[in-house]
C-alpha cells in the first residue's frame, strides 16, 4: 500500500486523503464511496481526523510565545524567563482644597485626611463616575484655623484588603488576590506575628534574587489565570520565610485603567479627623472646593499580549541591565514608564561634538508632548538600579522636526465638481498618512514617493501633482536673556543658491533693532557650511531684504545644524505657551528621517494643498496651448508669514 499525507487540516482533503488509502487496499475495489455507508462513515473519520490535527496545531502553537494566543499561556511562557506583565494602571491626580477649622474650638493642631475615598468626578465625564483615592493617611498642621492639603496625590479606583493567615499544616497554601484591575506598584505588604499583634513589618516587592538573602523582608508576585495576582515569601534562603499563625495584609487599588483620564473636575468625598484628649472627632465642614493643575492621567490597561510577546524575550536577553541602547529602549517602556509612547536612545559618543560617559534618552508620553521634570528624574532614579557605573543617562525634551507640503494637484474636470472637492479629499488622505505610525516616532522616515503616490490615489480625477517639502524645527527662546542656540534638522540642507537665503525663519524682535528680524544664511565657497546675517524686509512676500546684523551663527549644511550665537531675543512667535522661532529649509533628499532624538511629524496645517484643472486631459486645451506650469523647485518669499 502507498504512504499517504496526513499533513492536510482541511476537511474535504482529509476525506479524500482516506478515500485514496481505502481505494488502493484491495479488500475494498468493490466498494462505491460516493454512495454507500461507507461514504458516512468516512466523513466521520475525515471530521474527528480534523478536529484533532486542528487542536494538535493549536497546542503546538500554545507552547511558544512568538505563536501562543490565549494570554495565560503567554503569561505563563514569559513567566519562565522572569518577566511580569505590567499591570492596569489608574489615572492618578494632584488636588488641592483647604478645611475652616474656625467652628472648633479651640482649633485642632492637626487635621488627617484618612486613607481611601478622596475624591469623586463632578458634573459630566462620559457618564460616568470615579472615586480617587489616598493610599496612606496624611496629616497637615492647622495655621490661623486653615488647614491646607496642596498637592495631594489621589490614584482612581477602589482602596482594597486582603488578609491571610499563613499555615504551615496547609502545604497547598495560595496567596492570591481575587480582584482584576489591580496595579501592583501600589501594592502594600505588611506582615504581623499574629492577627492579635499591634506591629506590623512592612515587605517590599522584589523581581530577582539578587541582594536578598535569609532575613530580607521581601515578597514576589506573579500573573496566573484571569488577569490576577498571585503572592509568594521567601523560603529562609532567599528572603524571610513566613512563620505559623503570621498574619498578612495587603493593600491595593482597583482601578478602571485609562477610563478615568482627563477628569479636571472634582468633589471631597473623604473622610477628615482631628484627635484631642486620645478621642477622634470627624470633620465634615469648612470644606472648600477641590481644584487640580492637571487634568489626571497615567491610567493605562493591563499590558496586552503582544507588548508581552514583544518585551518578555527583549528584557531576558537584556538580563535586567541597561548596556547597550537596545537595553534602554526595552527596559524603560517595559519597566520604568509604561506610558512611554515612542523612545530614543543613543550615546554621547555619536554627537557633534562627543559627550562621553553619556546616554541619551528622549521619550514621547502617551498623552502631551513633553515630561515633567518631576518624571524625567523618577526615571533616571529609577535607571540606577540597570545602568553600568559611570554611565549618566540624560534624558531630552521631545524635539519635533516638522515636514510641510506645498503640493500642486492637476485634476480632470470632467471627474469631480470642483477644485475644492478635490483638495479636501487629497487632505483627508494625506492626514491619515500623517497621522499613521509610520510617522509619528523616533527613526521614522518620510517616504515622499509613497506620499506623491497617497495623492495621486486619493481620486479618480486626480492626473498628477507637482509636490515639493521643507523641513521645520521650533526653536524655544528664553525671551530678554542672552543666550546661545542650536537647532538640529538630522538631514543634509538643500543649497538653492550660493548668494544664500536658503533658509527661512518667522520674525522675531532683539535688543538693538527696533524692526522685527528674520534670519538666513550665506554659504562658504565650499558649500559645507556658512554664516548666519539677520534682515528686515517690508513685507512677508517681498524680494528686497535689508542686512541689519551680519554672522550671528554659523549654518552646517552636512548635518543640518542651525547655531547662533548670545543673543537676546525679546519676542517670537507664541505658540503652545512658549515664544518660539519657526525655521525652515529644504531637505538635500526628499525623504527625510527623524535621527536619534528628532520625532518626525508631518504638519498638515501648514502644509497647503492647491487644485488645477488638467485643460488637456479634461478636453478644454487638447494642444496644451494654455498650459498652467508649475515649478518643481521651492520658490517664494524669503520669510516665514
Amino acid at each position: 500500500m502507498p504512504l499517504v499525507n496526513f499533513s492536510n487540516l482541511d476537511f474535504n482533503q482529509v476525506k479524500t486523503t482516506l478515500k485514496d488509502y481505502l481505494q488502493a487496499n484491495s479488500n475494498f475495489t468493490d466498494y462505491d464511496f460516493e454512495g454507500s455507508n461507507l461514504s458516512s462513515i468516512l466523513d466521520v473519520l475525515a471530521y474527528n481526523t480534523y478536529i484533532t490535527s486542528y487542536n494538535a496545531n493549536m497546542v503546538t502553537n500554545e507552547v511558544f510565545i512568538d505563536s501562543a494566543t490565549l494570554r495565560e499561556n503567554v503569561v505563563s511562557l514569559a513567566r519562565n524567563i522572569g518577566y511580569l506583565p505590567r499591570s492596569r494602571t489608574p489615572s492618578t491626580a494632584a488636588i488641592n482644597f483647604f478645611v475652616n477649622c474656625d467652628a472648633i474650638v479651640p482649633p485642632p493642631a492637626t487635621l488627617t485626611l484618612a486613607k481611601g475615598p478622596v475624591a469623586r468626578t463632578q458634573g459630566s465625564f462620559g457618564n460616568q463616575s470615579f472615586v480617587f483615592c489616598v493610599l496612606e493617611d496624611v496629616t497637615v498642621p492647622v495655621y490661623d484655623g486653615i488647614a491646607t492639603f496642596d498637592e495631594i496625590p489621589v490614584h482612581q479606583g477602589t482602596l482594597v484588603t486582603n488578609t491571610f493567615t499563613y499555615s504551615r499544616r496547609n502545604p497547598d497554601q495560595r496567596f492570591i488576590l481575587p480582584n482584576i484591575g489591580i496595579d501592583t506598584n501600589l501594592i502594600t505588604v505588611t506582615v504581623k506575628a499574629n492577627e492579635s499583634a499591634t506591629t506590623s513589618t512592612k515587605y517590599s516587592a522584589q523581581d530577582s534574587l539578587f541582594d536578598i538573602d535569609s532575613e530580607s523582608k521581601v515578597y514576589f508576585l506573579q500573573e496566573i489565570e484571569d488577569e490576577r495576582y498571585e503572592l509568594f515569601f521567601g523560603d529562609g534562603i532567599f528572603g524571610k520565610a513566613l512563620e505559623e499563625g503570621n498574619f498578612i495584609t495587603v493593600d491595593y487599588i482597583v482601578s478602571d485603567g485609562s477610563q478615568a483620564n482627563g477628569v479636571r473636575e472634582f468633589a471631597f468625598a473623604g473622610r477628615l479627623s482631628y484627635n484631642r484628649n486620645s478621642l477622634g472627632y470627624n470633620v465634615t465642614s469648612g470644606i472648600s472646593l477641590v481644584t487640580t493643575g492637571t487634568a489626571s492621567a497615567g491610567g493605562e490597561e493591563i499590558e496586552a499580549v503582544e507588548s508581552v510577546k514583544k518585551f518578555a524575550p527583549r528584557i531576558y536577553a537584556s538580563q535586567n541591565r541597561a548596556v547597550s541602547a537596545n537595553d534602554y529602549e526595552t527596559l524603560i517602556p517595559a519597566k520604568i514608564y509604561p506610558e512611554t509612547e515612542s523612545i530614543t536612545v543613543f550615546g554621547g559618543e555619536d554627537l557633534i561634538p562627543p559627550q562621553y560617559g553619556k546616554v541619551f534618552i528622549s521619550i514621547k508620553p502617551r498623552s502631551g508632548d513633553f515630561l515633567p521634570n518631576l518624571m524625567k528624574e523618577n526615571i533616571k532614579m529609577k535607571l540606577k538600579k540597570y545602568a553600568v557605573a559611570g554611565i549618566v543617562p540624560e534624558i531630552l525634551d521631545l524635539k519635533y522636526l516638522y515636514i510641510e507640503a506645498d503640493s500642486k494637484i492637476y485634476y480632470n474636470s470632467n471627474l469631480a465638481p470642483n477644485g475644492a472637492y478635490v483638495s479636501s479629499v487629497v487632505q483627508a488622505n494625506a492626514l491619515k498618512y500623517a497621522e499613521s505610525t509610520e510617522l509619528n516616532k523616533y527613526g521614522a522616515r518620510f517616504k515622499y514617493s509613497k506620499f506623491l503616490k497617497i495623492i495621486d490615489d486619493s481620486n479618480d480625477s486626480v492626473t498628477s501633482n507637482i509636490t515639493t517639502i521643507q523641513m521645520r524645527r521650533d526653536l524655544r527662546v528664553v525671551l530678554n536673556t542672552p543666550a546661545e542656540y542650536q537647532v538640529g534638522f538630522g538631514n543634509e540642507f538643500h543649497i538653492k543658491s550660493m548668494d544664500g537665503y536658503n533658509i527661512k525663519s518667522s520674525a522675531f524682535s532683539v535688543a538693538g533693532i527696533v524692526e522685527s528680524v528674520y534670519l538666513s544664511d550665506v554659504p562658504n565657497t565650499n558649500r559645507n557650511n556658512g554664516t548666519l546675517f539677520l534682515f528686515t524686509v517690508p513685507s512677508t512676500n517681498s524680494t528686497t531684504p535689508t542686512i541689519v546684523r551680519r554672522n550671528v551663527g554659523t549654518i552646517d549644511y552636512k548635518n543640518g545644524i542651525v547655531t547662533l550665537n548670545p543673543i537676546t531675543i525679546e519676542s517670537g512667535k507664541f505658540k503652545d505657551g512658549q515664544s518660539i522661532i519657526e525655521i525652515s529649509a529644504c531637505p538635500s533628499s526628499n525623504d527625510v528621517v527623524g535621527l536619534q532624538d528628532l520625532y518626525l511629524q508631518l504638519d498638515i496645517s501648514t502644509s497647503n494643498f492647491e487644485t488645477i484643472v488638467d485643460e488637456i486631459s479634461s478636453g478644454l486645451d487638447p494642444a496644451a496651448s494654455n498650459y498652467v506650469v508649475t515649478s518643481s523647485y521651492v520658490n517664494g518669499a524669503l520669510v516665514r508669514a
